[in-house]
């Protein structure tokens, strides 16, 4: 009969590991051609990424390149995730190591070794990010008590990811956004049977386009009207289009109620951009400012929340913001005031409705500088 024996460094590696997968919410992350180290994910930590090292280390010269190796794949992740300010920690589990790691870390990437447990909660790094540390790296079992325990706490941590992932990705049906384009429509129409069609510059202001002039002169509600108005039938139908294919994937993530304020605040903040950046005989409407909200809406899901949906919704968002802006950039008459205004206003305000689990300090900003832009820019508007 066989006998497997736990190695003690390996007990601790389970440990470290559970930690930080159990009680500081990380979550595994796969790199190809790795070995000998887990890598492991938070963005709501001072460190993005703890790397658990249980290679062995026997000379600087392979303790360099190990450094160099991790600062290359660190520059993969952030060209994917566009997580330019990651921080690494990378935790070497090694009785073997060559040396003491030297007190040259900078902010960005830094080492530590550990060989025992009181050395991981004692050790300066760990206590300055992890304040309960000592309180919760506590384990009373050992040999194959432990691995089970272990295994069943990360097993639960788990079924509630897939929860989570279950919640965002569940098919609801978006009917916010169905009636969003009904409505719309129906104005479109009203703009034929009452006035003289969509591409009239007098039944636009009647219908409440944001006429500058007429905006900055105390017609306040025009900077939410005007948003519901279209200028000719392709614009129309390209904006109800790209509102249907957007705004679902928001309606889905966030919750009708979460998605009408995005909605709202983004076409509000697209005509503030509007009215501070263009001339007082400027007429402007349309959905696109609010629809730009809603893909900074994705971003900002897509960017913290990308272990529920993966990387790919990003790599898809992206070009598509950037082609538009181009667009409005090179197209006479296009407002890109509005597109630029929608993209910032949707990204901060769906940081402030945020979500149930996340970091109440997220929300409180994001809800601080909301309030703080839209200040500034109704001053930069109306006032100055």
């Amino acid at each position: 009969m066989e006998m497997t024996i736990i190695d003690d460094n390996e007990l601790l590696v389970m440990k470290i590991i559970h930690y930080f997968i159990v009680n500081e919410n990380y979550s595994p992350i796969v790199i190809k051609g790795i070995t000998d180290e887990v890598w492991l994910e938070n963005k709501n930590n001072s460190y993005s990424i703890i790397r658990i090292v249980t290679k062995h280390i026997h000379n600087e010269e392979q303790f360099n390149y190990d450094i160099l190796k991790t600062k290359h794949i660190a520059k993969q992740i952030k060209r994917k995730t566009f997580d330019f300010s990651m921080n690494i920690l990378s935790i070497f589990v090694d009785k073997n190591f060559y040396g003491e790691i030297k007190e040259n870390n900078d902010s960005k990437f830094v080492n530590i070794l550990i060989n025992s447990e009181e050395e991981f909660k004692n050790n300066k790094y760990i206590n300055d990010s992890y304040k309960n540390v000592n309180e919760k790296f506590k384990y009373d079992k050992n040999g194959f008590e432990l691995i089970s325990k272990i295994t069943k706490d990360i097993g639960s941590k788990n079924i509630k990811e897939n929860e989570k992932r279950e919640k965002y990705m569940k098919n609801r049906k978006p009917i916010i956004t169905y009636i969003i384009i009904l409505i719309n429509i129906i104005i479109f129409a009203l703009m034929y049977i009452y006035g003289r069609g969509s591409t009239d510059t007098q039944t636009l202001i009647d219908f409440g386009a944001n006429y500058v002039a007429k905006t900055i002169d105390g017609e306040y509600i025009r900077l939410i009207t005007s948003a519901f108005l279209h200028i000719g039938l392709i614009h129309l139908i390209l904006n109800m289009y790209s509102l249907f294919i957007v705004g679902s994937q928001v309606e889905y993530f966030y919750g009708k109620v979460k998605y009408v304020i995005v909605y709202i605040f983004s076409a509000l903040m697209g005509s503030l951009f509007t009215v501070a950046l263009s001339p007082e005989n400027t007429v402007s409407a349309g959905a696109s400012g609010a629809i730009f909200g809603l893909l900074g809406s994705i971003l900002y899901f897509g960017y913290h929340y990308r272990g529920y949906i993966g990387n790919s919704i990003i790599n898809q968002i992206i070009p598509i913001v950037i082609l538009n802006l181009f667009i409005g950039f090179t197209t006479p008459g296009i407002g890109n005031a509005a597109h630029i205004g929608g993209l910032i206003g949707g990204y901060l305000i769906s940081m402030a409705v945020g979500f149930d689990e996340e970091n109440k300090s997220n929300k409180i900003n994001g809800m601080i500088i909301s309030i703080l832009l839209t200040i500034f820019m109704i001053y930069i508007g109306f006032i100055a």
